[in-house]
């Protein structure tokens, strides 16, 4: 780990116990004791966002589609390393396209799907963030910090998607390729690097189509997220309507992303939970307990995953004897 994702990670952690300190853990647990045996009813809203995910990761393939049954697991166990290593959520994707290999997928058509998907996804989660923000506007006015904030995060995002879709469309690999080898970093991946590029290129310049059914199906995905938050709050026993539930989910995925330098956004999805909580008429309280019920699904959807690339690796030490 870099010093500044272990930087970045302590300050998590101390932001994370400063806010267990001021909610008091006895209250926390009092708010957390109305889940009672309801709990595992919160793994089905994400159930639905990884369905519809794998769908806009499907639809990212230049050429044949993959199978579904394929892609699901091959999703949840590079999910899971995502979620558990400080790679700013991107050390799964190499996962995904080794993994896919097996299907007989190649490793170059492999990494620019997953290149791609990265790509749709986080141009879909800028539509969602731009839905939450209208609503917003109407539950809390123009006026709000926490909505002026969130414009900000808003343009800043979109400058990025549209800096990386330009830079994809002109050998955003090749070109960093070449700077790696002149710096003597590596040698002999060149080719590699420009069949990457190629198949990007390819797919943005001839499957249009492919492209916005990525970015419909990831958008749903988004959408289907706030199911977790209206159920999670429900369960709480602070429920609110539809519209408020895609607001809360929309700003708390987008200060979850600006986190992506701390490991696992420690500190930085709490906070920023229990401030639109606050900003929403809730308490902090609500606001915690809320991020400690999506951090046991997390953990819950990881261990899945690891248990999809352990049974995996037994099968081909198998095959291998």
């Amino acid at each position: 780990m870099s010093r500044v994702r272990l930087t970045g990670a302590l300050l998590g952690a101390a932001l994370l116990a400063y806010l267990v300190h001021r909610v008091g853990v006895e209250p926390l647990l009092a708010q957390l004791s109305a889940l009672s045996w309801y709990s595992p009813l919160l793994l089905i809203p994400y159930g639905l966002v990884a369905v519809l995910d794998t769908l806009g990761w499907r639809y990212t393939f230049g050429r044949r589609l993959p199978a579904f049954a394929t892609l699901f697991p091959v999703r949840m166990a590079g999910e899971a390393v995502n979620l558990t290593t400080p790679t700013a959520s991107l050390g799964g994707e190499p996962v995904k396209a080794y993994l896919l290999t097996r299907a007989r997928v190649s490793l170059e058509e492999g990494l620019a799907s997953v290149v791609i998907a990265k790509t749709t996804l986080v141009l879909a989660q800028g539509l969602f963030l731009f839905l939450g923000l209208g609503l917003a506007l109407g539950l809390l006015g123009a006026t709000s910090p926490l909505l002026r904030a969130m414009g900000v995060l808003f343009v800043l995002g979109g400058l990025g998607v549209g800096g990386l879709l330009f830079a994809q469309q002109r050998g955003f690999f090749g070109g960093g390729g070449r700077l790696l080898r002149w710096v003597g970093l590596i040698r002999g991946v060149q080719g590699r690097l420009h069949r990457l590029d190629s198949e990007i290129a390819a797919f943005y310049k001839s499957r249009r189509g492919r492209f916005g059914l990525s970015v419909l199906f990831h958008l749903l995905g988004w959408l289907a997220g706030s199911l977790e938050v209206y159920l999670a709050l429900w369960l709480l026993g602070v429920p609110v309507d539809l519209a408020t539930a895609v607001a809360i989910e929309a700003f708390a995925s987008a200060i979850r992303a600006a986190g992506f330098l701390i490991p696992g956004a420690l500190g930085v999805q709490e906070g920023g939970n229990v401030a639109i909580c606050l900003a929403f008429g809730l308490t902090a309280g609500v606001g915690l307990a809320f991020s400690v019920v999506r951090r046991l699904r997390e953990l819950a959807w990881a261990a899945a995953g690891f248990g999809v690339l352990v049974s995996w690796g037994a099968l081909r030490r198998s095959r291998s004897k």
